[in-house]
């Protein structure tokens, strides 16, 4: 028996050590980036992300690289910069601008402490430059669903909330009320209520970018990027994403289970 467990154990942390060593090799995320003028410069664009610093990580750090190699013109070399301080990797340029240092950047909507903190497969990497520098008035605003898949002709409903503080300085979250919903970049009729909450139907099959404005907030667009398909003759519903899609397999799925447990705990308590 004993040298059966021990047998089991060794097959166990085989498979364990080379799922680390591939996950730390590479990592699909989401990359969203704000330039700074309220344009979303990129919405949800699906980045493959490798060490490129060598620091034995996948961080926001490569994420941001990755994606500035692939979409900016003239490549990160051209659009991004990034630098050592107290407090880790701190953005230096983002998508061309620099503000002085005037960024910020959230992993699955969570703010991140620097450009050092850890990613992983499935992450989606929101980053933004402030567009107000005087006031500093710039809000982090999301949806409660990133993405979506549905059928021409159905309706999606979402929350959209934004980040801020109270009195003491806690991090709360709040309802965004009377902002104005885009689609693709065109403002429509559509504005959400006190709670936030909006319905939006969708009748043609295409990819759609759902974001946000509004008159009285200075807000980091959300980003909500929705797949519609044509409709079958027997459905109208439409179904949508979970906000987060981390997927693991084998060995590794209780894990992976206990952490998206621990993930919708800690946005249902916001």
């Amino acid at each position: 028996m004993k040298k059966l467990i021990a047998a089991v154990s060794a097959i166990a942390l085989t498979f364990s050590t080379a799922f680390t060593a591939f996950a730390a090799d590479s990592a699909d995320v989401y990359v969203t980036i704000s330039d700074g003028t309220g344009a979303l410069a990129l919405a949800q664009e699906k980045i493959t992300v490798t060490d490129v610093d060598a620091d034995g990580a996948l961080t926001i750090n490569d994420a941001l690289f990755a994606a500035h190699e692939a979409k900016y013109d003239g490549g990160a070399a051209a659009g991004y910069a990034s630098g050592e301080t107290e407090y880790g990797i701190s953005l230096n340029k983002l998508w061309g601008v620099e503000n002085g240092g005037s960024y910020g950047y959230c992993i699955n909507d969570i703010s991140a402490m620097s450009l050092s903190d850890t990613i992983a497969d499935g992450d989606y990497i929101s980053v933004y430059a402030f567009s107000d520098l005087a006031a500093w008035s710039d809000v982090y605003s999301f949806f409660d669903i990133n993405s979506a898949e549905m059928t021409a002709g159905g309706v999606i409903a979402l929350t959209l909330s934004y980040a801020g503080y109270d009195a003491d300085w806690n991090p709360v979250t709040s309802f965004v009320n009377g902002a104005v919903i885009t689609i693709n970049g065109e403002k429509t009729d559509l504005t959400t209520d006190s709670q936030g909450k909006v319905e939006i139907k969708l009748d043609e099959a295409g990819e759609y970018i759902i974001s946000a404005v509004s008159d009285t907030q200075t807000l980091v667009p959300p980003v909500c990027k929705v797949t519609v398909t044509a409709a079958e003759a027997s459905s109208d519903s439409a179904t949508t994403a979970p906000k987060t899609g981390n997927s693991t397999s084998g060995l590794v799925a209780v894990t992976a289970i206990a952490l998206a447990a621990a993930c919708l705990t800690k946005k249902n308590e916001k």
